[in-house]
């Protein structure tokens, strides 16, 4: 099984878990919760902060819940999610999605947000979270396509950022349109019975925009995307300066709208 090659584009900054630590079983996992019952045994991979697991383990309480990701570090803030939602019984473990360290068909649902856009072999990563999951169980994996965000005003700063993440993102060996690309990968992964949707965050009123546009300025600046933006030679501190003051300047626009699509898929095992 291939390890991972990919490099986390965004890191653990405070920027990037204030989006993170937003994210909610509704808001990034509706497709997914009415196929969720009592009982199930569910694995959820690359949970970073455990907001989304914690939310997830109450709808298949009392299932086991067990949930893997890169970083021992961020898992210790997913135990307190854990702790503070009032499910402490989920195991967290680190792991990488491509050698899952789990036997064939521990799980009756594998869950995956934002996962597959890092990866280094999405296509063996789908396979793989495919062999630990039950037959007739359910792999369910949603992500953002970065060409598809859309905005208004035009700004060309965001213009600018939209391509340098891109760059960046593929550089390290991501896809960041992997929206557009998740039942393709799906496919060659061998999946044949697989319901594909999608969603769409939305940015538009003036808590959002100033939410939004605070964290992408100071991610833009300060995160590990800023370092491998400046030392992968894509882009100068001083351009990803005024990346940052085009966010800042989108989201003091009373007009500003922000939209973040994402594909989504059921996988039946």
């Amino acid at each position: 099984m291939p390890a991972e090659t990919a490099v986390y584009t965004h890191g653990h900054h405070e920027s990037v878990l204030r989006s993170h630590r937003w994210r909610t079983a509704e808001n990034s996992a509706a497709y997914l919760l009415p196929r969720l019952r009592a009982g199930l045994a569910l694995l959820d991979v690359g949970c970073g902060p455990g907001t989304i697991t914690a939310e997830l383990a109450a709808r298949v309480a009392p299932g086991p819940v067990t949930a893997v990701d890169r970083s021992a570090e961020i898992l210790d803030a997913a135990r307190a999610q854990a702790r503070r939602a009032g499910v402490p019984g989920v195991r967290f473990l680190t792991g990488d999605v491509h050698a899952l360290d789990f036997p064939d068909d521990s799980f009756d649902v594998v869950h995956a947000h934002q996962v597959l856009q890092h990866v280094g072999d999405p296509v063996a990563a789908l396979r793989e979270m495919r062999r630990v999951c039950r037959p007739g169980g359910l792999v369910a994996v949603r992500d953002a396509d970065y060409a598809a965000m859309t905005w208004y005003p035009q700004l060309p700063g965001l213009d600018a950022w939209q391509e340098l993440y891109q760059r960046v993102a593929r550089a390290g060996g991501g896809e960041p349109d992997a929206g557009r690309r998740l039942l393709g990968w799906a496919h060659a992964a061998g999946f044949t019975d697989v319901t594909p949707t999608a969603d769409v965050w939305c940015f538009a009123t003036g808590e959002d925009r100033a939410w939004w546009s605070g964290l992408w300025a100071d991610r833009t600046v300060d995160s590990d995307f800023a370092r491998l933006a400046v030392g992968g030679g894509h882009a100068t501190t001083a351009a990803l300066r005024d990346v940052a003051a085009a966010w800042r300047a989108w989201g003091a626009h009373a007009d500003g709208w922000f939209a973040v699509p994402h594909g989504e898929l059921c996988c039946r095992a």
